[in-house]
């Protein structure tokens, strides 16, 4: 993907410099990944496991490094690219102003608008406050541990994320909550399921667009996407952490859900063809 020198975005909120959070004690470097990714799939947070006391957290500065900071000018791009394309697109496929969202960089922990945001949570959108967050550690597990490296990779987890605000542009996300409310642990799985994939669905129109648009997009960063898409499926990271894979408490789909949804958003570059829940079939 080529992004260096090009723009980035103004709706970065960085606050890696100010502390908020070392990693874990207690919990050597392969227990830390399982607690990691059992986080990750059962949608919870585990921040007072990996720092060893209920509730506890380190507020220490935290120290920029060049990767951390490079890592920062490359999401601000993405996002650029990610404001540029839904503007346009929601012009043209909606007839409406897309209203973009707003994009905070962390270290170890912070605060969002839905609550404690740390490393164990991983990259999430909160629409209480219309912010992605991001610790862009989240990076290094994701090459070094699940072995879907490179920056398209990263910048597929980005789309996927703004994918949600998205969604919360037109009403989706409320309403989705709202029924999850009112079902069971299974069916309230099953609406997760379906918004999932439809981000995963809305990453892949704006690859599609920015293709089109950027001509940032080089070969093999597809298949960055769709190896990023396979290796934090709910069925991959199940067995990962040791378990016999359940789709009943999939929240996020499983690996062929998440790639086959990429590639229809990626190939048709209409926002129309991510409706999952007018999908008889996911």
């Amino acid at each position: 993907m080529e992004w260096r020198g090009r723009r980035g975005s103004r709706n970065i909120e960085d606050r890696r410099g100010m502390g908020g959070g070392g990693r874990g004690a207690g919990i050597g470097g392969a227990g830390v990944i399982v607690v990691l990714l059992l986080g990750w799939f059962l949608g919870v947070d585990v921040t007072p496991l990996l720092q060893g006391q209920p509730g506890g957290s380190a507020v220490a500065p935290t120290e920029m490094t060049a990767e951390d900071r490079a890592m920062g000018e490359f999401v601000s791009v993405t996002l650029a690219d990610t404001e540029e394309v839904w503007a346009a697109l929601f012009r043209t496929q909606l007839g409406r102003e897309y209203r973009p969202a707003t994009l905070v960089l962390f270290k170890g922990y912070t605060q969002s608008g839905c609550g404690g945001a740390s490393e164990a949570t991983g990259p999430f959108y909160c629409p209480a406050d219309r912010k992605v967050y991001l610790d862009t550690g989240f990076f290094t597990v994701l090459e070094e541990r699940l072995g879907a490296g490179g920056d398209f990779a990263a910048a597929y987890v980005v789309a996927h994320e703004i994918g949600h605000h998205v969604q919360n542009e037109l009403g989706i996300l409320g309403e989705t909550t709202r029924l999850r409310q009112q079902v069971g642990e299974v069916e309230s799985n099953e609406i997760s399921v379906r918004v999932e994939l439809m981000a995963d669905c809305l990453a892949g129109v704006w690859a599609h667009e920015a293709a089109a648009r950027f001509g940032s997009i080089e070969r093999g960063d597809i298949e960055e996407a769709m190896n990023a898409a396979a290796q934090i499926g709910d069925d991959t990271l199940q067995r990962e952490a040791g378990r016999r894979p359940m789709p009943d408490s999939f929240t996020h789909g499983s690996s062929e859900q998440r790639m086959r949804w990429f590639l229809a958003g990626q190939n048709s570059g209409q926002i129309e063809n991510c409706d999952t829940f007018a999908a008889a079939r996911l």
